[in-house]
């Protein structure tokens, strides 16, 4: 493992950059297949690992890594195989193929337990079949607008594509819709700063195509989860209009060691960002104590 200095995007508004200026840019190997942890914290305090969502990469949790590491945790925030600066490993198509690339690089950081996973959307997934497949990593998992549950709503998400378009005004117009869509709920919430985000990431998803997430592998993975599961969804999560109730009954039937359940008001998919507040203070009581 090999460790720096983080260097942040440039796109980051200077108090958010100064609140994030002391991580470090941690990269693991695993047979040949470089991934790239984003660190905050003392190294000898339990840890959290951030996982983002598809077509993301670790400045999906930028409005989260400085509370969690001002309440004494150490963060570590991974770009996923395929996304953000992290590699794509051979034949790596879906989220399935991640958990080996996860455990072993979670072995080289050496983390001081209890070991938390956090992980939103398509991380959510990652998570949880990485501790189906390897439950001694971690002790709490906490769900945030995952699928993979079997419960998806039958009207398609209405997602435009982008590469095709010749100039920036055309993709990032796509890309304001994209994100209306999908993870946001209030117009008022796509600032500068999510936009920023989202095009950054998009343009680094190497990982197309991905089809498990209309699939129920969350569902059959949970029973064999032995970590303890909660969840944090937004109100109005656009993957589950009309059907966060089913989900909310279903996860503590899935899950042997259940935790608890938070719904963050007014928020939609990416809740983390539109209401980092509510959204910090319930991952706050979810996690297990220092």
């Amino acid at each position: 493992m090999t460790s720096e200095p983080i260097a942040l995007p440039e796109f980051l508004p200077p108090a958010l950059a100064a609140a994030l200026a002391d991580g470090q840019r941690c990269v693991t190997e695993v047979d040949g297949v470089a991934l790239v942890w984003h660190a905050w914290g003392d190294a000898q305090r339990p840890a959290v690992v951030l996982l983002h969502g598809g077509s993301g990469s670790w400045t999906h949790w930028v409005r989260n890594i400085a509370p969690l590491r001002d309440a004494g945790w150490r963060v570590l925030a991974v770009d996923l195989p395929g996304f953000g600066d992290s590699d794509l490993p051979p034949g790596c198509a879906d989220v399935d193929d991640l958990p080996p690339y996860l455990h072993a690089g979670l072995q080289q950081l050496q983390p001081v337990g209890p070991v938390q996973l956090v992980g939103f959307s398509f991380g959510g997934m990652a998570a949880a079949l990485w501790l189906a497949d390897h439950p001694q990593d971690a002790q709490a998992l906490v769900l945030v607008g995952a699928p993979g549950l079997g419960l998806t709503v039958p009207e398609r998400i209405p997602l435009k594509g982008w590469r095709h378009l010749p100039t920036p005004e055309q993709q990032d117009a796509v890309h304001r819709h994209n994100l209306m869509a999908l993870m946001l709920q209030d117009p008022q919430h796509l600032d500068t700063l999510a936009l920023d985000v989202h095009r950054a990431n998009v343009q680094r998803d190497r990982m197309p195509r991905r089809r498990l997430s209309s699939t129920p592998i969350v569902a059959q993975a949970l029973p064999r989860v032995q970590a303890r599961v909660s969840a944090i969804f937004g109100e109005h999560d656009a993957l589950y209009r009309q059907r966060l109730a089913e989900v909310q009954q279903a996860l503590p039937r899935w899950a042997p060691q259940w935790g608890q359940w938070h719904t963050v008001a007014g928020a939609g998919h990416w809740a983390m960002y539109e209401a980092p507040e509510a959204f910090n203070a319930a991952l706050q009581q979810q996690l297990i104590g220092i």
